[in-house]
């Protein structure tokens, strides 16, 4: 509402000054102005006057002549239209804009960078790429342009591209790009690992590890590429550095490595690491894993136990959950059904939770994303479990 008000006041403004801009250079006395206002502007007033604000703006547009003293007037008007949804306006009065030929550089990049932003909410990429581009190559202060194209890229997953264009952007605006360009360098190792060329993955990970130390996904790749390889002692050894990474995605690998552990004949390994990670951290997914094991090797009673322990220390429902699947184990007749039935309504409230959260901007969701789907940003969506919220 507030931009539309402020849009058919600006109009009539612009349309007069555009129009005085422009007799003042043919050097017609100023006075002489109120007699020859364009027959056009009047039927846009009416327009107005008769709530007819569409008809109206196409009036006043046809009105306003461009030059340089209302270049800033028609980008204004051109961002209006673009915040209004109108894009096709927006668009075309952008385009006017670079198609004259007395704007100087710096109005013509302005325009330039505008019409873009107008390409962009349309999704014309391609088009918006070509115009940041040049943006980019004119610019003193080119950022701007970089971080479109790197959306760009990313949306259109070039990775080569947006590496090349964080590394840009980084010397542009002092800040570092190595996160994110360790994630791009992951996304291609990713493609390499479907197309079964696990050592040109390999090669992309060592570099994504060089520009980001602590990129648990590079180590996690890592994992799976020894792992479908055959070589489980290596993939043990890279998830485990997920431990001193950020050991909150540890519970991203606890399947894989338990089968690795079973494959290399090395339960006792197994249990010393779920035992010295739960010590570290206490994390909900370690603790059930550990229980598993425990029941496995020991019997529902010694898990039971072990849950009742843990519940006591940080209580849970998940680890509710597990007790009271343990106790229905151990059960019989009533109490057994009463125990099913319990167990089963906790596991619908679970599984209607969501279970990772972007640290940016909140977003939640069940299943893991490296790029927050709100946001946009890397490395923000993070596991998270009872007891490790605030």
């Amino acid at each position: 509402m507030l931009d539309s008000i402020w849009l058919l006041l600006l109009l009539p403004l612009a349309a007069i000054s555009g129009w005085f801009a422009a007799r003042q250079d043919q050097r017609i006395k100023l006075r002489k102005c109120g007699a020859d206002i364009p027959s056009d502007y009047f039927k846009g007033l009416n327009l107005l006057l008769n709530e007819q604000p569409d008809k109206a703006i196409e009036v006043f547009i046809k009105v306003l002549e461009v030059d340089t003293e209302t270049v800033e007037t028609h980008l204004m008007l051109g961002n209006l239209f673009r915040r209004r949804g109108e894009i096709e306006r927006a668009t075309r009065i952008h385009q006017n804009l670079i198609a004259r030929p007395k704007l100087d550089r710096y109005q013509r990049s302005q325009a330039l960078f505008e019409l873009a932003q107008d390409y962009l909410k349309a999704g014309l990429l391609d088009r918006a790429e070509n115009l940041l581009l040049e943006y980019a190559e004119v610019e003193k202060d080119p950022e701007p342009a970089l971080r479109q194209l790197l959306y760009i890229y990313q949306q259109e997953k070039e990775w080569d591209q947006a590496i090349a264009t964080a590394k840009r952007l980084a010397r542009a605006s002092g800040e570092s790009t190595d996160e994110m360009t360790a994630h791009f360098l992951c996304e291609q190792a990713e493609e390499e690992i479907g197309k079964g060329h696990v050592e040109q993955a390999s090669v992309l990970l060592k570099k994504a590890l060089a520009r980001d130390p602590s990129s648990v996904r590079s180590n996690i790749l890592r994992g799976q590429i020894a792992h479908d390889t055959g070589d489980c002692d290596k993939a043990i050894q890279y998830w485990k550095k997920i431990e001193t990474q950020d050991r909150r995605y540890i519970p991203e690998v606890l399947d894989q490595l338990a089968e690795c552990f079973k494959e290399t004949d090395n339960q006792a390994g197994w249990f010393e690491l779920l035992n010295s990670t739960l010590k570290k951290d206490r994390a909900i997914p370690v603790m059930l894993k550990l229980a598993e094991e425990i029941e496995s090797q020991q019997g529902a009673t010694a898990a039971r136990e072990f849950v009742i322990e843990e519940l006591r220390q940080q209580p849970s429902l998940h680890g509710l959950s597990r007790m009271i699947h343990l106790s229905a184990i151990q059960a019989s007749g009533q109490s057994k059904s009463d125990l099913e039935t319990l167990q089963a309504m906790i596991e619908r409230v679970l599984t209607s939770r969501k279970t990772y959260l972007c640290e940016h901007c909140g977003f939640r969701g069940k299943a893991m994303h490296w790029q927050c789907p709100g946001c946009k940003r890397w490395n923000t969506v993070k596991p998270v479990w009872e007891g490790s919220e605030e």
